[in-house]
C-alpha cells in the first residue's frame, strides 16, 4: 500500500472566515456575560485590591534582590492610610444620614410646600418622617423626598 501526499487547502474563503468570526465573537460575548454576571465593574481600587497587589508583588519578587524595607514600610503606610480613609468615608455617610433624618424630623408639624414638577405644588402639614440616607416626609397622606420641599412655613 503506497501512501501519496495530498495537498490540503489551508486558506479560508472570505465567507468562511466571516462565519468563523461570527461564531467566535458570539462565544466570547456569551462567555464574557457569564463571567460578569453578578459582578459590578468598578473604576476604583479599594483596600482589598491594594492588599492583593501587595501580596502578588511580594510573592513574585526576585529573591536575589528583594523589596527593601523602606519600600515595604511605605506601601504598608499607604495601605493603612487607605483603610483609614475608607473608615472615615463610611462614618461620614452615617453622619450625613443622621443629619438628613434629623432635618426631616424637625419638620414634623410644620407646613411645607412640595414641588410636584411641571410648575405644580401642594401644601400641607408634615405628618410623619422616615429615616435613612434619603428621608421622606408625609404630607397629605403621601410621602415625598426631602429635596421636593420648596418652602417651609413658620409656626
Amino acid at each position: 500500500m503506497e501512501m501519496t501526499a495530498t495537498n490540503i487547502n489551508t486558506t479560508m474563503s472570505a465567507q468562511d472566515k466571516f462565519k468563523v468570526d461570527n461564531v467566535v465573537n458570539g462565544f466570547n460575548k456569551k462567555l464574557d456575560a457569564e463571567l460578569r454576571q453578578g459582578r459590578v465593574a468598578s473604576k476604583e481600587l479599594g483596600k482589598d485590591d491594594f492588599l492583593k497587589l501587595l501580596m502578588a508583588q511580594m510573592t513574585n519578587q526576585d529573591p536575589t534582590s528583594p523589596m527593601e524595607n523602606t519600600e515595604f514600610i511605605a506601601q504598608m503606610a499607604q495601605f493603612s492610610s487607605l483603610e483609614q480613609m475608607t473608615n472615615m468615608s463610611q462614618n461620614f455617610e452615617r453622619m450625613t444620614a443622621m443629619f438628613n433624618s434629623s432635618e426631616a424630623q424637625s419638620l414634623l408639624g410644620r407646613t411645607v410646600q412640595i414641588d410636584l414638577g411641571a410648575e405644580q405644588a401642594t401644601t400641607g402639614v408634615v405628618e410623619a418622617a422616615t429615616r435613612g440616607n434619603t428621608p421622606q416626609v408625609q404630607v397629605n397622606g403621601m410621602f415625598y423626598d426631602m429635596n421636593k420641599i420648596k418652602t417651609v412655613y413658620g409656626f
